[in-house]
This record gives structure tokens, sequence and C-alpha cells, in this order.
């Protein structure tokens, strides 16, 4: 029996005139997947074009140095802020009954809050010019009348997808499964289901490259896609094996199976239908887990194999092998263009248990919350230690080059403000895998680099990737950061951006509440400096830092008593914090909501009796100008500012807007959870009042 009619080339010829009309069928199902992504766009164009009012839109696409000044004569807190005291302070605000041994007169829990809003604080420049309030434009994420809707889809049905992103790989199914079975017979026509596979090959690279198109325009880092990569991808591997499957049981019924395959057409097609299967296979998570390496080779190998074996396989197949090829070249051309070769200085740090990665000739060029891709080129991780591509988040905040003080003759250009000039880009690598361990030990075994345990080695950094995105955390009127063990460099580099905007006038946020949860209290001390450092740097925005452990220690660390800063035994009530700063968010705006907080829970009558006590859950009290304030600890920020508006005392332009609470989370899968969890708690009619809650997460484990 002639085995033609059952070839590949024959179906075709055979049927060239049907085959034109689906091919022309899929060819618009993809351009309607696109006009989707389009109309998506649009939803997030707003809020993109948000970012070009301030300089968040230059920065985080090149890593860079810029030449770093410090500052010539007062520090810098001074130069950019200037506080001035009453005239008679203590007739005016006379000692609570609880500031005993306190500087400010306040207890300890209540100090750093107090001792900010007891004076006259103004934001001036190196002249003595009052700095001109600069708010950054807000654009929700999510329009007021479908807010109802986030709770929902945010709520996760398993560790790895939420309700929204099922949703929308349902729609995605949906537009495919249409594809596949409109007109068509599926145990007949083999040939549909391979235009599809080969139509969503583009999609799999825009959706998994480093440099992401998609990416980009949506606001969104590679790893938010990557779940559409991996569908988009299992996609091509299932139709790709239905269309070679159902050829090879028509040629074996045939009898011509041998003299089928041994046209190169389809022995090309065979060579790339083997090449995805094996692609597959070790895009395994076992692969991924555990063999890092085998599974990057493989996915590059293959890849390349798969993209010429189907344009040999079918020539018609050109538009789409191009535009593949194109997007995967801009990728790695962007890549090639990100990356930094320099010499960085490694330190261990057992109490976190990680390695601090230095990176003193890179101090720009990313926003807060974005990663690098780190390959440490040296034998001494191993003979194939060098080739592996880790990323972390950065520690630091970028330089940047800042006009202090608006318009007029006293301003002064200067670099470095940024508060990454001149330590530059810092990494903290925690001691998790094979790599990481090596690496931890190879920092141990080092000698001694500017007086402190050291190595020095060549890194290769790419980047940076990730990050807010179209999010402005400074844009919010709270912001909340959740993290959890080594996630602590996402929270760090974020609050130490909100204070630098803050005392720039670039911020509208009131309240920064960073909840730090460790294994070991002990992890706190080395941190110790610079959480402090922090507080009191946080002169217009209270910030608010607690650390939770969650294991059992004999052994306590001694933690210098430092307003602001808590330690505590236990996970951190997260709706509690995310309450608080909603009830903060909506006290500082202009629509001031005395539905929410009460006039009468804070301001009482004089009345004769004991002050208040010292410590956590008690209540305190003072006294202004006659009347009596009740201080909730929880509620102590809020009754102050409450306090500033009532008596006037608040300044004009410190009351705004309310646009919102903005809440990070950084660390594993059941944390992110947890927050996604206590948000879509919020009541809803607060949440509205308050603009909405938004969240950011960054999430280990890709």
């Amino acid at each position: 029996m002639d085995d033609q009619p059952f070839s590949f080339a024959a179906t075709v010829d055979s049927n060239s005139r049907p085959q034109a009309e689906w091919e022309g069928f899929i060819f618009h199902v993809t351009l309607f997947g696109l006009a989707l992504l389009g109309v998506f766009f649009l939803y997030r164009l707003p809020r993109g074009i948000a970012l070009f009012g301030s300089n968040e839109w230059r920065i985080g696409h090149v890593l860079r140095h810029i030449p770093y000044r410090p500052a010539r004569s007062a520090s810098r807190s001074r130069r950019i802020v200037l506080a001035s005291h009453n005239a008679n302070p203590s007739s005016s605000q006379p000692r609570s009954p609880t500031s005993d041994g306190h500087p400010h007169g306040v207890a300890s829990d209540d100090s750093h809050t107090l001792a900010y809003h007891q004076q006259d604080f103004r934001r001036v420049d190196a002249m003595g010019h009052e700095i001109e309030m600069q708010y950054p434009t807000h654009i929700a994420s999510c329009p007021p009348f479908m807010r109802w809707t986030l709770p929902t889809l945010r709520h996760r049905f398993t560790p790895s997808y939420s309700f929204g992103q099922v949703t929308v790989l349902a729609i995605y199914s949906w537009i495919l499964i249409f594809a596949t079975f409109y007109k068509s017979n599926f145990f007949v026509d083999y040939n549909r289901v391979a235009w599809i596979s080969t139509a969503q090959l583009p999609f799999v690279m825009a959706y998994g490259a480093k440099n992401n198109v998609l990416g980009t325009l949506f606001g969104m880092g590679y790893e938010r896609l990557n779940y559409l990569h991996r569908f988009a991808g299992r996609v091509v591997i299932l139709a790709a094996n239905l269309h070679g499957i159902g050829f090879v049981y028509k040629w074996s019924l045939a009898g011509t199976f041998t003299s089928s395959i041994h046209n190169p057409q389809n022995t090309w097609g065979l060579l790339a239908l083997v090449c995805v299967d094996v692609l597959w296979i070790f895009s395994l998570a076992y692969f991924r887990q555990r063999a890092y390496n085998l599974f990057l080779m493989t996915h590059i190998l293959c890849f390349a194999l798969i993209l010429p074996g189907l344009y040999l396989h079918k020539p018609t197949l050109m538009p789409y092998v191009l535009t593949t090829i194109t997007l995967f070249g801009l990728d790695y051309l962007l890549r090639f263009v990100k990356t930094r070769i320099v010499t960085a200085t490694i330190r261990p740090l057992p109490e976190l248990d990680l390695t601090r990665i230095e990176v003193p000739n890179i101090n720009s060029g990313w926003r807060a919350g974005q990663h690098v891709r780190v390959r440490i080129l040296t034998m001494g991780l191993g003979w194939f230690g060098w080739s592996e591509m880790h990323p972390f988040t950065i520690a630091s905040l970028g330089a940047s080059e800042a006009l202090i003080g608006g318009s007029g003759p006293g301003n002064i250009r200067r670099r470095g403000l940024g508060g990454g000039g001149e330590e530059g880009m810092v990494l903290m690598c925690k001691r998790t895998g094979t790599w990481t361990k090596r690496l931890y030990e190879m920092a141990k075994m080092s000698g001694y680099v500017d007086g402190f345990m050291g190595r020095e080695v060549k890194v290769w950094i790419e980047g940076p990737y990730g990050g807010p995105g179209h999010a402005n955390f400074a844009s919010f009127s709270a912001a909340v950061i959740v993290v959890a063990g080594s996630g602590i460099t996402f929270g760090l580099s974020v609050v130490k951006d909100l204070v630098d905007k803050d005392l720039k006038g670039k911020s509208r946020v009131k309240a920064v509440e960073l909840i730090w949860t460790v294994p070991d209290p002990s992890a706190v001390v080395p941190l110790i400096p610079t959480l402090a450092s922090l507080i009191n740097q946080s002169v217009f925005t209270p910030l608010r830092i607690s650390v939770h452990y969650t294991r059992a220690s004999h052994t306590i660390p001694t933690v210098p008593s430092i307003p602001g800063l808590t330690l505590a035994p236990g996970r951190p009530r997260i709706n509690k914090i995310i309450d608080y700063a909603v009830t903060k968010a909506l006290s500082v705006g202009a629509h001031f909501d005395t539905a929410d907080i009460h006039r009468s829970d804070t301001l009482v009558s004089e009345k004769s009796g004991k002050g208040g006590q010292k410590g956590m859950g008690r209540s305190h009290s003072s006294r202004r100008d006659g009347v009596v304030f009740e201080k909730d600890p929880r509620k102590l920020q809020v009754d102050v500012e409450m306090e500033e508006v009532i008596t006037g005392r608040r300044e004009k332009e410190d009351i705004q807007e309310i646009t919102g609470v903005i809440v990070g989370v950084c660390g594993p899968v059941e944390l992110a959870k947890d927050v996604v969890d206590a948000v879509g708690g919020v009541d809803g009619d607060k949440r509205n009042r308050v603009g909405g809650i938004e969240v950011h997460e960054e999430v280990f484990g890709w």
C-alpha cells in the first residue's frame, strides 16, 4: 500500500484549501489573545504614566556607578531636617506621668513618636531654605467599584496559584480549547494542534524572558508572569505530542511508519518533538531544585534545536519561529547590557546565617525591592560553582542625583543621597542550598578587608529585575512591610527608600510598619545599628519595627532600649498590624474619618487619678493644654496625629488626600498566604474609605 496519502507532506497537499483556512483561523485566535493582552496593557497604562511624574521610571534598568561625595559639614539629617523647639516647651507640654527615665518625657514605647511630634520640624536644604513638598501621583491598581473582588482574587487555592491566576488560566484554556475543536475532528485532524503548539512558542518566550517585554508593558517582573510561562509551555508539549502521536498512529496502521519517518520533513519534526519532551522532563521541580544547572543547560540546548527543527519540518512556520528568535535575542542582548563583572567583598554573618556581599563599584541603577542575579567567578565553590547564577534582593538603597530644596538660589546638587552611594550595592545570601553553603564557608575562611573579616572575589552581576513595577510605595498613605528570614533585605531596601523620600518631601506615606519574623532572637543583633538608624531618620513619618522570633531560646540577647523597636516571641498578629496601618492612614488624610476614630476615644475630660503605667498593652496618658490624652500603645501614633489636627499644630502640607495602604511581603509562600488572608479580612467599608489596600508579593522559590 502506498504510504504517500498518510505522509505529512501528502496530507498538506491533498487538503491545501481547508488547511489554509484553519491556519488563518489559528492566526486570528493568536491575534485575539494579543488583543486581550492589549486591553490589560491599557488597564495598567495610567499607573505606568503616573511614574513619569517622579524619577522612578528612569531608574531600575541598568546598574552603574555614580561618583559619591559625602557631606562636607553637617550630617545628612541635619542638612535636610531642622528641628525648632517651642520657646517654653516645659510650660506648654508638661511631662507625662509615664515619662520617668526617658529623655523626651514619655515611655519607651512612645518616645519615638511623641518626641518628634512635640517639636516643630521643617524640611530644609543645606542653605536653610525650606523644601517644597512634591507628592508623587497615586493611581490605584483597582477601581473602587471592583475592590470587593480583590479578597477572592488574591486568595490562594494552592501555594503556587491564587484564585485570580486560576481565573486567567481558565480563560486561557478556554481560548485554546475553542481553537482546537472549532469545526474540527480532533481524532482525524492532527495538524491543527501542531499549529496551536507552534503559535504558543512566542508567548512561552515572552512570558519567561528575564527582560520581559510584556512585564515591562504591564509593570510586572518576569517572576510574576512565570506561571503563564509554565502553562504555555505545557500547552506546547501536550499539543506537540498529540500531533506526533497522531501521525505515528496513522502510519503504523498503514504499515508505512519506516518510509514516512525517513521523509526529511518528518525526521526534523521527530527531532523537535524529542527535544520538547526532554526539555519538559528536566523542567520538573525535582530537577529544578536539585540540579538547576542541568535544567538550564537542557533548556538552552533543546530550545536551540526546536526552532530550526520546526522550520525544516514545515517552512510555513517561519513567522512564529522568527518572532520567538527575536524575543530570545532581545532578552540576551539586554542581559549583556545589564551585566557587570566587578570585585566584591563577601563577609559571613553567623547570627543571621547568611553571607553579606558588598559591591562598592555599583551604587546606582535599581529601585527598592529589585533583585539581581549573581555568579561568583571563583573555583572556591567547586568545579562548576562558578557557572551557577542565583537571585538576591538588593538590601541597600541606590545612590541618586537629587535636587534638594526645589528651586531657589540656595539649592545645591549633591550625589549619594540615596544611601547607597557610600557602601554601594549590598546583598544578603541566606545559607540554604549547596551553593550558598559553600559561599558562606568560603567567606568564613577568609582574612580581613577594611578591618573586618572578609574576602574579595570577582562577581558577575546581572540585573536589576523584578521590583514594584508600576507601583510607587511612596504614593500611598501608609505602608506595612512583612518579611521573614532573609526577606529582611527586601524590607530594609523599601523602608530606607521611604524614609529617604520622606526627608526629601517626596512621599505621601505617614506611617510605616516593618515586621520581621526570625527563628532565633539573636538574628536581630547584627542589624540593630541599621534599624536604629532608620528609626532615628524617620522624623516626619513614624516607623515601628517589630521583630518576632518563633523558636524557643534560653538566651535572649540584650537589645538596647530603642523607641520604636520591639522584640517579642511568637508570630506577629498581621491582621491587627494592618488594621492599625489603615486606621493611621485614615487619621492623616484631608478627609478625616470620625467614623473610624472618634474624638471621644482619645480626648476625655481631665480627671483626677493616677496616670497609666509603662509597658506594652497598658494605657498611657499625658496632659496637653488642659486636656488629658489617653494613650493606647497600639493607637498612640494615631492619637498624636489627631491631637495635632484638632489643636491646629499639624502642618498644612501633611494634611493630604488618603491614597490607600500598601502591604509588601517577602518570604515563604505560607507567609504570603497569611498576609493576603489578613488583607482580605479588613472590613470592606474601611478598605474603601482608606482608598484600597494593595499587596506586593516577593515569594521565595518562584
